[in-house]
Formats: C-alpha cells, sequence, structure tokens
C-alpha cells in the first residue's frame, strides 16, 4: 500500500443517519494532481444483490472502489445481504490478499440500518453520531455534518449543507453532488 493511503486527493463522501433514513452524498470531482479532469463523475452507487438494496460512496482510486464495489457486492450474495458480515468479509479479503492490498479508496457503505466506513486496513467503523465523512474534504464535511445534527434539518439536507461547506473550503471537492437516501 501506498504511504500516501490516507492522504489522496480525490473526493469527499458523507453519510448522514437521522429520522429513520440514511443518506450518502458525494461530489463530482475527480482531480488528477491539481488539474480537474472531470466534475460530474458518479461515486455514490446503489447496489441490489439479492434484491437488498445498498448505498455505496467512494474515496480513491475509481478502478480500486469499483474492485471493491464488486467484491463487497459478492460478499452480500454470500452472508444473504448481511451487510455487517459481508462488510468484514470483504475487509478481512482486502487485508490480507496481495493483491487487494494494493488498492486505494475507502467506502461508506448503509443498508438504511448500518451505516459503516470500510477501510484497506481492515476497519469496519461505525461512526458516532451518525455521521461519517471520507475524502480529502471529509474533515470539513463531517464537522459542518455534526454541528447541524442537533437542528430541524433531515439527513439529506445535513448531507447537502456539510457538502456545500466542504466543497468552498476543499479544492478537490466540487457542489455537483450524488445523492442517495434509503430507509432502515
Amino acid at each position: 500500500m501506498s504511504q500516501e493511503f490516507p492522504g489522496w486527493h480525490g473526493t469527499t463522501i458523507i453519510g448522514v443517519r437521522k429520522g429513520g433514513q440514511v443518506v450518502i452524498a458525494g461530489d463530482g470531482q475527480v482531480s488528477l494532481g491539481q488539474t480537474v479532469i472531470k466534475g460530474t463523475a458518479r461515486k455514490v452507487r446503489r447496489l441490489s444483490p439479492g434484491g437488498k438494496d445498498v448505498v455505496c460512496g467512494f474515496a480513491g482510486s475509481t478502478a480500486d472502489a469499483f474492485t471493491l464495489l464488486e467484491r463487497l457486492e459478492s460478499k452480500l450474495e454470500s452472508t444473504r445481504g448481511q451487510l455487517q458480515r459481508a462488510c468484514v468479509e470483504l475487509a478481512k479479503d482486502w487485508r490480507t490478499d496481495k493483491y487487494l492490498q494494493k488498492l486505494e479508496a475507502m467506502l461508506i457503505v448503509t443498508d438504511g440500518t448500518d451505516l459503516l466506513v470500510v477501510t484497506g486496513a481492515g476497519d469496519v467503523l461505525e461512526p458516532e453520531h451518525d455521521v461519517t465523512a471520507i475524502g480529502s474534504g471529509g474533515n470539513y464535511a463531517l464537522a459542518a455534518a455534526r454541528a447541524m445534527m442537533d437542528s430541524d434539518k433531515s439527513a439529506e439536507e445535513i448531507a447537502r449543507a456539510a457538502m456545500a461547506i466542504a466543497a468552498d473550503i476543499c479544492v478537490y471537492t466540487n457542489g455537483n453532488l450524488t445523492v442517495e437516501t434509503i430507509s432502515g
């Protein structure tokens, strides 16, 4: 794994759980160094393995993230849709498989009940305060969302407002959002 792993510049993804809903939102900017290559990428996807909806957002290398999403879908099918178990199995493989160890991405996943962050270090983390964020603008979005969690705003309104703040601060994040909502 690259020494740069947590520090690449690529995107911002946020997950917010509130009021029986979970929202995952991600920006659309793809950067190569200091150049914007694309502004309309979709880094939030809905998977439906075995008929169960799961929403995933990814930060990092796109090809690596797609490899992980395919593996997650396979794990979800083999665990009959048990998200937490599928994520633990993915994290184990990611940490121990020589090919997967080189993948540089992070995932936020939800089935509407569980909200998890999956990393190549073998982590499957459940966030505190019902909000999590990854990517280059993740800390900005996380701080903004946490400040709004006690407000009357819905999960989607919090995610959108937090992403707007992150896009104003982080040059590797834009305001072109993909937003997916799923109920628990």
